[in-house]
């Protein structure tokens, strides 16, 4: 089992902890530091910033929104710091939602399947650096020669010589067959809310992709780095209640009402009726009872809380039910070195 600090997006203001946090992460063991976006920070600069500080460490993103980089600016960013970075750089990549995507940056949402497929083989032309990078699209035609298009547009190849053609991508997938389009054609799956009680479920969706012809990975060589709440505690009760406005949020908060993909991977878990009733508490404005509804066996499905044993029998049975890499949120350095001693 290797071990990911997953940084996040930021709150209204700049954590103050970061840098110390990075240096801990490499001191102990960790394999990467993962930083994400929503409607706040970016994901890219907070990356670069703190791995400049780094030796060893991949650099990943969890997860770099689409719309909000064309491909080809997508695959700018990631050589530039794959180079800077002497390859460790991991691009992390996921659709978002439509709140997000059309309310945010003010492009459509429609067929996010057939979009990710796309921006994935642009990036990787880019990379590959054999020819002008070209695509028919619909999603992303390359040269434009849409409405208002001046007719000049020209295939480029980048002026930089990309340090490696096969940058690592991983998928941020939820559903079913974003999972199994992330076992075709990335190289991992980022799972935000993952339990090992769907393993069976999982592995089947990843080889419907893996069976599919032209196929990156096996099984063996695929990565799935999903995000784990871990907290070591004699005090559990605690622990849940602090988990819980979060999952409040994701499950009652995120999207719309009726359209929020986080919802739904609680709803395929079996905790329907707690979607519900979330939902309409949240959509209210009683944050505190939505999140005092969730009962702990809901955070318990994709959260490791207990004492040293307890995680470590946890871990060993996430690493068993495929999981490679753990992506950990410890607060301080004490967290960290503990959270490696138990892991790693």
């Amino acid at each position: 089992m290797k071990l990911g600090l997953q940084l996040g997006y930021w709150g209204a203001q700049p954590p103050h902890n970061h840098a110390e946090l990075v240096d801990a992460a490499e001191t102990f063991g960790f394999d990467a530091i993962f930083t994400a976006e929503a409607w706040g920070s970016d994901a890219y600069t907070p990356l670069a910033w703190w791995g400049s500080r780094t030796e060893r460490l991949r650099l990943g993103t969890s997860v770099l929104q689409m719309s909000a980089r064309t491909p080809t600016a997508c695959a700018m960013a990631a050589l530039t710091l794959d180079h800077l970075s002497r390859g460790r750089h991991i691009v992390g990549l996921g659709v978002s939602g439509p709140q997000v995507v059309e309310g945010w940056y003010g492009q459509p949402f429609a067929r996010p399947l057939a979009r990710t497929r796309e921006y994935v083989d642009i990036m990787r032309q880019v990379w590959s650096r054999q020819a002008p990078v070209r695509s028919d699209g619909p999603h992303y035609p390359l040269p434009y020669d849409g409405a208002g298009a001046s007719g000049l547009g020209k295939s480029l190849k980048p002026i930089v010589h990309p340090l490696r053609a096969d940058i690592p991508v991983y998928l941020g997938a939820e559903g079913p067959k974003n999972i199994a389009l992330a076992a075709e054609i990335a190289d991992g799956w980022l799972p935000l809310f993952y339990t090992p009680r769907m393993a069976d479920e999982y592995n089947a969706w990843l080889d419907e992709g893996f069976a599919r012809p032209g196929a990156r990975h096996t099984r063996e060589t695929f990565e799935i780095c999903a995000t784990a709440q871990i907290v070591v505690t004699d005090d559990p009760a605690a622990a849940y209640a602090a988990i819980k406005p979060f999952v409040a949020l994701y499950m009652g908060g995120m999207g719309s009402e009726d359209t929020n993909f986080h919802a739904e991977v609680y709803r395929r878990m079996g905790h329907g009726e707690v979607v519900d009733e979330v939902t309409a508490l949240f959509r209210a404005g009683r944050k505190a009872d939505a999140a005092a509804v969730i009962p702990d066996a809901v955070v318990d499905d994709a959260a490791i809380i207990g004492d040293d044993a307890h995680i470590r029998a946890e871990i060993s049975r996430w690493e068993a039910a495929g999981v490679t890499t753990m992506l950990v949120s410890p607060g301080s350095v004490a967290e960290i070195e503990q959270l490696a001693k138990l892991a790693l």
